[in-house]
């Protein structure tokens, strides 16, 4: 059971163990490390666990629950005393929602669903094919050159972030112009979105270019943006830094900018170093001749906040129009969506009109 009523400034959970068959009950969350931690308490005579803490400086929060029965047997659940889930690709998590919050208005009511068309692209740099799905608005004509948005974890912004149903219906209600999205699916996701030289060759120079004929781009490079999140938002800026052909803007969400300095905690990631390495570039520079429109979002909650912070103002020191908005929440695709309207449709806004 949680109590997060606005009269209270602590959350409170408590979970029913009537026959006494667990030994201890964590909290699993991702606002502060230790991610499994703090412990719940034994209440009422052994048969409940409970657990109270200040609420948290966010208007929603996920997280799941760490059992450990009575013979050290370990399963980690979502609350079964708290209905309300989030879906992810790594499974669902039980949410809180704190008095201030309000899903966007979009969710509701009924949008023109468009048309779905997947392009398998092989490419010899990565040694695979990847399927790319190019999602059309209706009344979009074929061959018609429209502005594209080109989305890592393009089949993820879709299920878990309703990316299409958002562009759908501010196309449909003219808040934004006609456009196409390639969703581009992760291939092996932390080799190919750490910086990587040989992902970011294959995304400008093959899998790009065989997109036109199925996804004309209206106005060249200014007429495609890229977008991504956590590492996919990281590989969009190392491709564009690499290629700067390529898009004419960026969105970028909660991007992981792993520093030496700071995130000593990611250092066991295979790729650590070669991702510090090149954030490491991108601050010391201090011009770039090749500087677009880029929107950056972060929870502000976010261990990475500090990261995400420091990129936009050496991005801003060399020219870029960036913009950094911050999302009361932390990293998840509910955040990520909820930051689309304003900031994705402004963003679309002013580099495309």
């Amino acid at each position: 059971m949680a109590d997060n009523s606005a009269a209270r400034e602590e959350v409170v959970l408590s979970l029913a163990d009537p026959e006494r068959r667990l030994r201890r009950v964590r909290l699993v969350q991702e606002l502060w490390r230790p991610r499994v931690g703090p412990e719940f308490h034994g209440a009422n005579g052994g048969t409940s666990w409970e657990l109270r803490f200040p609420r948290p400086a966010v208007e929603r929060m996920e997280y799941k629950l760490e059992l450990t029965d009575a013979d050290e047997g370990v399963q980690t659940i979502c609350d079964p005393e708290n209905p309300r889930r989030a879906r992810g690709p790594f499974g669902d998590k039980s949410v809180l929602e704190f008095p201030g919050y309000t899903a966007p208005a979009w969710l509701e009511g009924d949008v023109p669903a468009g048309r779905n068309r997947t392009v398998d692209i092989r490419s010899r740099t990565l040694r695979t094919t990847v399927a790319v799905t190019v999602w059309s608005p209706p009344g979009a004509v074929d061959r018609r050159p429209l502005p594209l948005l080109v989305a890592h974890d393009g089949p993820e912004y879709a299920e878990y972030s309703g990316l299409i149903r958002f562009l759908a219906g501010a196309c449909a209600a003219g808040d934004l112009p006609l456009l196409r999205v390639a969703l581009v699916p992760p291939i092996a996701r932390n080799r190919d979105y750490s910086a990587s030289a040989l992902y970011a060759r294959a995304l400008a120079r093959e899998i790009l270019p065989r997109l036109e004929p199925l996804a004309p781009t209206e106005g060249g490079a200014r007429g495609r943006a890229g977008m991504g999140t956590s590492l996919g938002a990281l590989a969009m800026l190392h491709a564009h830094r690499l290629y700067p052909d390529t898009f004419g803007g960026l969105f970028l969400q909660s991007g992981s900018f792993f520093r030496q300095r700071f995130d000593r905690h990611e250092a066991g990631f295979p790729h650590f170093r070669r991702i510090s390495r090149f954030v490491g570039r991108i601050l010391a520079a201090r011009e770039w001749p090749d500087a677009i429109s880029v929107t950056m979002t972060c929870g502000s909650a976010e261990e990475n906040l500090t990261n995400n912070r420091a990129v936009a103002a050496a991005l801003a020191r060399q020219g870029y129009d960036v913009r950094l908005r911050l999302t009361r929440d932390t990293h998840n695709w509910v955040a990520w969506r909820d930051a689309f309207d304003p900031h994705l449709r402004g963003f679309l806004e002013r580099l495309w009109g």
